[in-house]
């Protein structure tokens, strides 16, 4: 792996979001060392807490650098925050639990972090509103796309407006799950049972990226650009909760996913 430390912060955009600052960022240009090797912004994780901070504050200003940068504290739910009033970024029992936040308010950055869930942006260019998402598949099984959606309306955006960029996550040949996994999924539409393709004796390869994709459509979302960016097999580029746990190490690091209003 090369030395993170040297690089600058790594900066991935879509297209369909220009004009909105935003960005999926990596490992790249980040003080964290050993397993966390990089740019790692997991307040959750053992890392040092300083260093924590520093790369939270590199990663914002690679996108929005005179904003301030919110995050929530992550619980795998379908919960949504309206950003209004700024919140704590520095502790972690300050933050709301939930796993997405809107607003329309400017001067604000939007911060996601994943280490193989999907990370979701949304932007109505007209109503001036945006959106981040986490959607494991806890999350985007239980309906946190659509309640981003419902919460954006309420500021004013349009489904038919929204845009939406899907960033780095696990690809389905790295995403092995097992019978009752997939259960899950076919049991709440049996449609689903296409995002999923047989492996070993009782075991599939799940297709998150493209499920998210899937929720998104059938919600009346037109514009979508799925990146198409393996966190597990890019380990220079990026964190991966499942390659670290296949390893056997003590910890992970989580990259962030940005967007924010000027």
């Amino acid at each position: 792996m090369p030395d993170e430390c040297s690089l600058a912060v790594e900066v991935t955009t879509s297209p369909l979001l220009e004009g909105v600052p935003h960005g999926f960022l990596g490992r790249a240009g980040g003080l964290s060392t050993g397993i966390y090797a990089g740019l790692n912004v997991g307040l959750g994780s053992d890392d040092e807490h300083d260093i924590i901070l520093e790369n939270r504050h590199r990663a914002k200003a690679a996108v929005l650098p005179d904003s301030q940068l919110l995050t929530v504290h992550q619980v795998h739910s379908a919960d949504v925050v309206t950003v209004g009033k700024g919140f704590a970024i520095d502790a972690d029992t300050e933050r709301p639990h939930a796993d997405a936040m809107v607003t329309d308010r400017p001067g604000y950055l939007l911060g996601i972090l994943t280490a193989d869930c999907v990370p979701v942006l949304f932007y109505d260019p007209v109503a001036q509103v945006i959106g981040a998402a986490h959607a494991g598949w806890k999350g985007a099984l239980g309906g946190v796309t659509d309640n981003i959606i419902t919460a954006m309306e309420k500021l004013g955006a349009v489904r038919e407006n929204i845009m939406c960029a899907i960033g780095p996550c696990i690809a389905q040949g790295s995403y092995e799950v097992d019978v009752g996994f997939r259960q899950h999924f076919v049991t709440d539409d049996p449609v689903n049972e296409r995002f999923f393709e047989a492996g070993r004796p009782d075991h599939f390869h799940f297709d998150i990226e493209a499920y998210v994709v899937h929720l998104l459509t059938i919600a009346g979302i037109k514009k979508i650009d799925a990146l198409g960016l393996d966190t597990y097999t890019n380990e220079d580029r990026y964190y991966s909760y499942r390659r670290s746990c296949h390893r056997g190490e003590a910890g992970y690091g989580r990259q962030i996913s940005l967007i924010g209003l000027r």
